[in-house]
């Protein structure tokens, strides 16, 4: 399970603590009780590492910038989260294991194109849809992927019990054969697909990703739309195909295709009428049945907070205030 709270915090409202309570009643917490000593207090990661801060956009018109992370980090020391939880480093990816879920061609872009002018950069991102190149984009590409298998393969392995990876670039728009959306690799799916083809010895056999940006998570849901092990589900802006990433497929009819039909769940907000009621009740009455009947192994979080109210990046700690205009 990758969880977002750290002890300490408290909220009104979290979709997260509904996943805790799912696992705990679930196998998971067992299996994750047996790795630890009994009576021990559970170990929660947290991996931060400056590196991917060298990812950042030449102009100030960028949304996905370095210091979506610095005021994360910054906001939990303040709250005291930091000295509570068990500190991680990012880890690079080794390409083998990105190249599983993207393209030879894509992976060779992202692993030269820091090396490129800053002309060549602006003319290479124009080539895409909402991304930009810095000299600092290849490492940081690959300290993403490789923290969240880092957090992924700790807790899959019972030395943590959740943990949490703050990285940039984002992944959940990273498509097969281009990046997208900000997004330059899928570091979930990438994470994903380690677990369940890389470490069989871990017993990772059912994965359920919950992607609760405001956007659709549309790079993951077509990684994994005919794997039946894992169950993608995403709640999201979608008004009728005219909110970003602006496809058809963020629908609540694209369920999944041959033995995936069934494992794709999107739940589509229209026209900015999505209030705290509606979003509870998404939970409550179509995530946690089904994911009850999956009974996953793990859970994988792709946590972007662009609904939060406010549209803030780093309220990790307010209670949950949907902004209409956003979902």
């Amino acid at each position: 399970l990758i969880r977002l709270a750290a002890p300490g915090f408290r909220f009104r409202f979290h979709p997260e603590f509904r996943l805790r309570s799912l696992l705990r009643r679930r196998r998971m917490a067992a299996a994750a009780g047996t790795a630890r000593q009994a009576g021990a207090a559970p170990r929660v990661g947290l991996l931060y590492d400056q590196r991917m801060l060298a990812h950042a956009p030449a102009g100030k018109k960028e949304k996905e910038t370095p210091e979506r992370l610095r005021a994360i980090w910054r906001k939990l020391a303040a709250e005291g989260v930091t000295s509570r939880c068990v500190g991680m480093r990012a880890k690079v990816a080794k390409e083998k294991y990105i190249a599983s879920v993207h393209a030879r061609k894509h992976v060779d872009l992202i692993r030269k194109i820091s090396s490129k002018d800053s002309s060549d950069l602006k003319k290479t991102a124009k080539k895409f849809d909402s991304v930009y190149f810095s000299k600092g984009s290849s490492e940081s590409a690959f300290l993403a992927a490789g923290s969240v298998i880092e957090v992924a393969e700790k807790v899959a392995a019972g030395e943590l019990s959740s943990a949490i990876a703050l990285v940039r670039p984002p992944g959940h728009h990273a498509e097969h054969s281009k990046p997208m959306g900000f997004c330059l690799f899928n570091n979930v799916a990438i994470a994903a697909n380690y677990l369940l083809n890389e470490r069989p010895d871990l017993g990772i056999n059912k994965i359920l990703i919950v992607d609760w940006d405001v956007h659709h998570g549309n790079g993951t849901q077509n990684m994994f739309y005919s794997d039946p092990r894992v169950l993608f589900f995403s709640v999201h802006r979608y008004d009728y195909g005219r909110f970003y990433p602006y496809e058809a497929d963020a629908s609540h009819v694209f369920i999944g295709d041959e033995t995936g039909r069934g494992y794709n769940i999107n739940v589509p907000w229209e026209h900015a009428k999505c209030g705290d009621a509606d979003y509870v009740a998404a939970w409550d009455h179509v995530l946690l049945p089904v994911a009850e009947a999956f009974d996953p192994d793990i859970i994988l979080l792709s946590a972007g907070f662009d609904a939060e109210h406010g549209v803030i990046i780093w309220v990790i700690a307010a209670s949950l205030q949907m902004d209409m205009h956003c979902y």
